[in-house]
């Protein structure tokens, strides 16, 4: 699945959409860029069509991290069953979704009232029924996925990391400054358990 299509791809390539020689290279490109972006930012963009279940392990009594969620249906405690309130009980964060300036999804539940979550050494305690996504793709992963497509198609015209063009050798390198500023925003920390 890529977040760009192969129209806008073939568009910035400058490829006619009439030209097809090329579409089932192009598109293993998007989707090869689509894999990297979500290795890179440690989610997945767009939306959910339904709900399902995944369990957290708490690591704070007040503050438990979750994957992207679009939307909860519910919260539990994964030892009892026990529902928590969606009103009462947590609070969704980031609050109101923003996160500088930026739409996210919830990615922590905060206790509210006397409420803690409990934890055991990592172990799992937390259930939440959500869909769990980004809930959007950013236009700005949709032009790095475009980007970092071309670069990988055009890749075999510089076997040795070279490329010749109207300024002279280009160096490619392993990493486009550009595509990572343009993730940046997104790309969860990574920590260790």
């Amino acid at each position: 699945m890529s977040y760009a299509t192969l129209s806008q791809l073939k568009a910035a390539l400058r490829v006619p959409s009439s030209d097809t020689v090329d579409d089932s290279t192009l598109q293993l490109a998007l989707d090869a860029a689509s894999e990297a972006i979500i290795v890179h930012c440690g989610r997945t963009f767009g939306t959910a069509a339904t709900d399902t279940s995944r369990v957290f392990a708490a690591g704070k009594t007040d503050v438990v991290e979750v994957d992207d969620l679009s939307s909860i249906t519910a919260v539990y405690f994964s030892d009892d069953g026990s529902t928590w309130n969606i009103t009462t009980d947590y609070q969704a964060e980031p609050l109101n979704g923003i996160s500088d300036g930026i739409a996210f999804p919830t990615t922590r539940l905060r206790t509210t009232n006397a409420f803690t979550w409990p934890v055991r050494g990592g172990l799992q305690t937390v259930k939440v029924t959500g869909k769990f996504a980004f809930g959007s793709i950013p236009t700005s992963v949709k032009q790095a996925e475009i980007m970092q497509a071309i670069r990988w198609f055009k890749r075999p015209d510089a076997p040795f990391g070279v490329t010749f063009g109207e300024m002279g050798g280009l160096r490619v390198s392993r990493v486009d400054p550009d595509i990572a500023s343009m993730l940046e925003p997104y790309t969860r920390p990574r920590m260790a358990l």
